[in-house]
């Protein structure tokens, strides 16, 4: 292996190390997976075309997200099928069952849902420009009859371990792109399994490592990087491309952990000083690192108190400055947790 290829595998290597270990100082890092998990998917989704913003996302999850765009469905359904193989790995390895899973649930009652969810293609595809054919495709991916094969070799492959985790993740990556298995959804799909394939080998223990933001940034590159693999078997280049990507996003992410501890200790600080605060007040705040979008009637229900109680205490948190109402409106009222909220714009 070339002497830069292992200095790259090393630094991404490293990178994921600090990753893990910033996750570990987080009160409770599951209480902020989710909204890694959502800006993941409004960017992976954002590739394939969809405009919806990571508040739009929040604001369906928190009330319905009445008279929401199709985009936003979307997104939802994309931070549900992750979400689903997350779980999932706890008890099914990653397997082509569970790939099929994912992807059903991705294209579940959205764009894309009358192109086989859930199976393998029977027809054959391609990629290129609008309204490219099989003629003018920029790479036409193997024929329908040696996908089944394709993928049980990927499938296997998954756990030789020859070679160290990311570096089957990245090659997993560029295959699975290639066989492009499905009629609609491999790009989410493909980019899914590299965190499923670092959580289940252990490198993370917590799934906060997502590549989206640097393919949307470097997206040309990402695409020509592939078709050289495909063209020249140019693996190292695209190898090197993937392990920047990783450094860079796991660099990233730590970066937005400690600046998560940081902004919760100062406002946790900040609703104790008075002798009077009451308890549910931490309980709210620490209800805002998951869902940063409220309104009364849901703190009510998730802190199980009286409507009264849910709506003095976003008051107190009004008055700190810590959330902003949102809508300017009298009803139907929704409050924002900006400061955290600043930490995952996808913009």
């Amino acid at each position: 292996m070339r002497t830069d290829l292992v200095e790259a595998l090393s630094g991404a290597d490293l990178a994921l190390g600090r990753l893990d270990g910033a996750a570990v100082t987080l009160p409770n890092a599951d209480l902020f997976v989710g909204m890694y998990v959502r800006q993941e998917a409004v960017l992976s989704s954002r590739i394939e075309g969809t405009q919806a913003s990571l508040t739009d996302v929040l604001e369906f999850q928190v009330d319905g997200g009445l008279d929401q765009p199709r985009d936003v469905r979307e997104v939802v359904n994309y931070v549900d099928a992750m979400n689903h193989g997350l779980t999932r790995l706890a008890e099914l390895p990653l397997s082509l069952r569970l790939v099929r899973e994912i992807h059903a649930r991705l294209l579940d009652g959205v764009r894309g849902s009358g192109r086989e969810p859930g199976e393998f293609r029977r027809s054959q595809n391609w990629i290129g420009s609008p309204g490219a054919t099989l003629r003018t495709a920029a790479f036409v991916p193997p024929p329908v009859h040696e996908v089944s094969g394709a993928m049980g070799a990927l499938e296997r492959f998954w756990y030789d371990r020859t070679f160290p985790p990311l570096v089957r993740a990245g090659l997993s990556h560029a295959q699975f792109e290639t066989i492009h298995p499905f009629l609609d959804g491999n790009g989410r799909v493909g980019r899914l399994l590299i965190t499923f394939m670092l959580c289940q080998e252990g490198v993370l223990r917590h799934p906060l490592l997502y590549l989206s933001s640097y393919l949307k940034q470097h997206r040309a590159e990402y695409y020509d990087r592939l078709q050289a693999v495909r063209d020249d078997g140019r693996w190292e280049e695209w190898l090197m491309f993937f392990f920047s990507g990783v450094r860079e996003v796991a660099t990233a992410a730590t970066e937005t952990a400690w600046a998560i501890l940081r902004l919760r200790r100062a406002h946790v600080d900040l609703v104790s000083r008075h002798r009077r605060a009451p308890a549910n007040l931490v309980r709210l705040l620490d209800l805002l690192f998951q869902q940063p979008v409220v309104t009364v009637g849901y703190v009510q229900r998730r802190l199980e108190v009286l409507y009264a109680t849910a709506n003095t205490l976003i008051d107190r948190l009004v008055e700190h400055g810590i959330l902003v109402e949102s809508t300017g409106q009298r009803r139907y009222r929704r409050f924002a947790y900006h400061a955290y909220l600043s930490l995952f714009d996808p913009a």
